[in-house]
Order: C-alpha cells, then sequence, then structure tokens
C-alpha cells in the first residue's frame, strides 16, 4: 500500500464564513484553525497547506467564558528597558476587536512558514459585512 501525500497544486479549496456573534473564542477559533489547515479534509497532509479559506464576522461580539474579558493579559516586549506592554481583552476590543480572533487563531497553527501561508488564507471583520461575497463563501455552523 502506497502513502498518499497531497500536492499544494492539486488541492480544492472553498471559501467558509464563520459568525461569531455570541460563540465562545476558543471554539470559533478551534475551528477556523482547523479549516486553515485542512484537518477536516480526507487527503490532509502535515506539511503541505491543504486548507480552505476562512472568513470571521462580527468578530467585535465574541464571547470570552469567565473571568478573562479583565483579567486575562497579553503581553507583548519590544526588548528595550520599559518597552513591555500589557493589554487585556476589553482594551484590545475597544482598540481593534479583529485582533482577539487572529491571535486566537495564530496560537492554533504552526509557527512555521506554513502556518504564515496558512494564516493568509484567514480574513476577519469586526462587523456583519465582508469584502468576499464575489467567492460564494459557505456559511459554516459551530
Amino acid at each position: 500500500m502506497k502513502t498518499f501525500s497531497a500536492k499544494a497544486t492539486e488541492v480544492d479549496r472553498k471559501w467558509y464564513v464563520i459568525d461569531a456573534a455570541d460563540q465562545i473564542l476558543g471554539k470559533v477559533a478551534v475551528e477556523a484553525a482547523r479549516l486553515l489547515r485542512g484537518k477536516h479534509k480526507p487527503i490532509f497532509t502535515p506539511h503541505v497547506d491543504t486548507g480552505d479559506h476562512v472568513v470571521i464576522i462580527n468578530a467585535e461580539k465574541v464571547r470570552l467564558s469567565g473571568n478573562k474579558e479583565t483579567e486575562k493579559i497579553y503581553t507583548s516586549y519590544s526588548g528595550y528597558v520599559g518597552g513591555q506592554k500589557v493589554e487585556t481583552p476589553q482594551k484590545v476590543r475597544a482598540r481593534r476587536p479583529e485582533l482577539l480572533v487572529e491571535r486566537a487563531i495564530r496560537g492554533m497553527v504552526p509557527h512555521t512558514r506554513l502556518g504564515r501561508a496558512q494564516l493568509r488564507k484567514l480574513r476577519v471583520y469586526a462587523g456583519a459585512e465582508h469584502e468576499q461575497e464575489a467567492q460564494k463563501p459557505e456559511p459554516y455552523t459551530i
């Protein structure tokens, strides 16, 4: 029996739209990462980008469970003295709500060139409108 290995040029890619309104952030991120990686397909190959395109709408209405809205911390460090920045999801949501979903999904894909290629197929919008109507994305329910 021969082992099947998908080729990046032969992958048939679909478009999915996920409505994140009143959904828990982690559940939306898990499903989006699964679709981006292509793990839902029988031709999934770990070292090849076999995933689909994902459009997430209503990112500003995504929920966090428990007290994470005020107690969770996002940190970044520039490398300089006093260069550490700390933000809560509440502040991130006020500044740029798409960033909450993007950061959650970024942590769930490989931290390699392959993961960056998969993240290029992700589009996140704060509101209900998106620019990918021409691609006829299918609604994906969680």
